[in-house]
């Protein structure tokens, strides 16, 4: 539980300085302990966009999240449907979708995405909880990397770190992506959405970039492989795919780049979904940047926007590693993976209580 000690209201965002009422948690013996050890902290800083699900805040996230669904429908439409002259408006629009520039049509179209992404704060009813603030501001001149999980269907909670909602103190709530896959820049009318929100390919080259330019960003480590496991999972339960991903940490070491674990509660179950199973589809999905599958989201529409699940943003304390640039060691790979594992852990069970999720379990693969 939380008791809030200061609250103020800005821009529809309720703030609070929040502290624990059981502060202390044990840690394991053969636990590697961060500077930042966030199991104890003096404050939480936790800020929450009152939830609003009605026509306007809807409106936003269909043309934020609706895209998949209006390509699928334009498909169908253009194949089984439509007359020579419509068949030819939607193929034109879609090439000219795709020759245009990403950015395309500058200022309007960002200015596009900041209201995409208040509506999608007031939709989801966004929280997030900085459990060391002071820690993530502290870092200047230099990239943090924030590890999110879970990815679920669409990780579409990775909104939250849009500048436009300051939910990060410093430079890392000023200059933020969210790195996702680069699938997504090649589809019509999706690639210039993403790029408005402030999203980028999650590619190596994008990756380094980033951390060498000193600019933060999100990224959802498990990948489209942790998909395929959300059928393996039993009610109680959450399957990360993360014991082989470690190519974020040998990034981070090369460059000196703070990791911080970060989970969101609330979008499991958003989405109703049939996942197809197998080695080739596990596969396919690798190759394409996607899982191809069935999904429905609000009022059963396929391919729709989520359901106006409440959705909390938990981010740990951040978890300095050394600067080893090109002599990266396996061993100190090995050893801040390991960290971080422990620490996305111990960051899911110190708030599932809070958000309704005690009786869940996190089970890391």
């Amino acid at each position: 539980m939380i008791e809030t000690t200061s609250t103020s209201l800005k821009n529809d965002t309720i703030e609070a300085s929040a502290t624990p009422k059981n502060p202390q948690h044990p840690m394991e013996k053969n636990e590697i302990n961060n500077n930042n050890d966030a199991a104890k902290p003096s404050t939480w800083t936790v800020k929450q966009t009152p939830q609003d699900s009605s026509f306007v805040p809807t409106l936003g996230v269909f043309l934020f999240l609706g895209w998949n669904g209006i390509l699928v429908f334009l498909i169908l439409y253009t194949g089984l449907v439509a007359t020579k002259t419509q068949r030819s408006v939607i193929i034109g629009l879609s090439t000219l979708s795709l020759v245009l520039p990403r950015g395309f049509p500058g200022k309007l179209g960002f200015k596009a995405g900041n209201w995409f992404m208040f509506q999608s704060a007031k939709y989801f009813g966004l929280k997030t909880v900085l459990e060391d603030e002071n820690a993530i501001g502290e870092i200047k001149d230099k990239a943090a990397i924030f590890a999110c999980e879970p990815h679920d269907i669409i990780p579409y909670y990775a909104f939250a770190f849009n500048p436009i909602l300051k939910r990060l103190p410093g430079h890392h709530g000023e200059r933020n992506s969210v790195l996702v896959t680069s699938a997504l820049f090649m589809l019509p009318f999706i690639r210039h959405v993403y790029t408005w929100v402030r999203a980028n390919r999650v590619d190596k080259t994008t990756f380094l970039g980033n951390l060498k330019k000193g600019e933060s960003f999100c990224f959802i480590p498990g990948g489209v492989q942790e998909v395929m496991f959300m059928e393996e999972a039993d009610d109680n339960e959450v399957i990360l795919y993360l014991q082989k991903r470690k190519g974020f940490v040998k990034l981070a070491l090369e460059t000196g780049s703070p990791i911080v674990p970060v989970y969101c509660f609330g979008v499991a179950g958003s989405y109703g979904h049939w996942i197809p199973k197998g080695d080739f589809f596990n596969k396919l999905g690798r190759a394409i940047g996607f899982l191809p599958l069935i999904y429905w989201g609000r009022f059963g529409i396929p391919y729709g926007i989520p359901k106006p699940c409440q959705l909390t943003v938990v981010f740990g304390a951040p978890i300095d590693v050394p600067l080893e640039g090109g002599n990266v060691s396996k061993e100190s790979v090995d050893k801040y993976h390991c960290q971080y594992l422990m620490e996305m852990e111990a960051l899911f069970d110190r708030h599932k209580g809070d958000v309704g999720c005690g009786h869940m379990k996190l089970k890391i693969m």
